[in-house]
């Protein structure tokens, strides 16, 4: 005689490259059995939770652990419009390549996408659609990636509006939601969970030093400044600046969010788990993310 499922609605927050965690918690609940019914994400949560909604998940976990630093690189692709340093169409042509495109609503799972909309200042859901056009709109970090044009409206990162998107998932049907935010306490604080998946100090360095050239190169391309290189470090320090009061942001705005819906179980990543584009860090997330919500999940059932 088998055990009935427990069913879960997944709601999977926004925060770069922290996102991966989001597949370690996946693989976790499959492994305890929990039948995940019901999938809501921004940004990254929106990428993740889309990809496992179409039954590709396992070909995007190859694929990304095999990221090295040089191929994250090579994936931001220059942006001469002016809306934001990168277009993001390499990284989702690529996505489209490896995974396919299909209908939100002709997937097995409910999925719904958050993004927010400029014009309007509100967050958007995407539950019908292309789930790659949903997700390009969810992940458009401003600054960063441009903009996406919807229905004559201007659409960026879901994080922006909602980082951690409980309320497309409070009408579901299922025996508990679990969220996963990405803008947990600090490491130290989670000392047991974490501690062994400290990054490389050399390898880090060397990978700042190469985005820090990339970005240089791509402001050159820009500037015919006589002065460029002062223009350059300014520009530099402003994008840093940009990226971490984005988060600083979207951290005031989840822990709003969280109380007003309070879901079952509420998984935190650690906040300084890793930068914004550290996808080559991809093996060391997923096990932060599979080892957090196991330490969640099992204390509540010592309870």
């Amino acid at each position: 005689m088998t055990m009935k499922k427990r069913t879960v609605s997944l709601v999977l927050g926004s925060g770069g490259a922290r996102g991966l965690a989001h597949i370690g918690v996946i693989h976790w609940l499959e492994e305890h059995g929990y039948e995940i019914q019901a999938i809501s994400g921004s940004s990254m949560g929106a990428l993740i939770g889309g990809i496992y909604a179409a039954g590709k998940l396992d070909i995007y976990t190859r694929w990304v652990s095999a990221l090295r630093q040089r191929d994250v690189i090579r994936l931001l692709d220059i942006n001469f419009s002016g809306a934001g340093l990168f277009s993001g169409e390499r990284i989702m042509h690529t996505l489209k390549d490896l995974l396919g495109d299909t209908n939100i609503e002709d997937l097995p799972i409910a999925f719904t996408a958050v993004a927010t909309d400029l014009d309007a200042g509100r967050e958007v859901w995407f539950r019908r659609g292309s789930l790659f056009d949903a997700i390009r709109a969810s992940i458009s970090i401003p600054t960063v990636f441009t903009p996406v044009s919807y229905k004559g409206h201007l659409l960026v990162d879901g994080g922006l509006s909602n980082p951690v998107p409980i309320a497309p998932t409070v009408t579901d049907v299922t025996d508990a939601t679990i969220a996963v935010s990405l803008s947990g306490k600090q490491r130290d604080l989670f000392k047991e969970t974490v501690l062994h998946i400290k990054p490389d100090s050399k390898n880090q360095a060397s990978y700042q030093v190469a985005i820090t050239r990339f970005v240089e190169n791509l402001q050159e391309k820009f500037s015919n400044n006589k002065k460029g290189e002062e223009v350059k470090e300014k520009e530099i320090n402003l994008f840093e600046v940009t990226s971490r009061s984005l988060e600083a942001m979207q951290n005031t705005i989840a822990r709003f969010k969280l109380a007003s819906y309070n879901p079952d179980f509420l998984v935190e990543i650690p906040a300084d788990a890793c930068s914004l584009f550290d996808f080559h860090r991809a093996n060391e997330m997923i096990e932060l993310g599979y080892r957090c919500i196991a330490k969640i999940i099992e204390a509540e059932a010592k309870e």
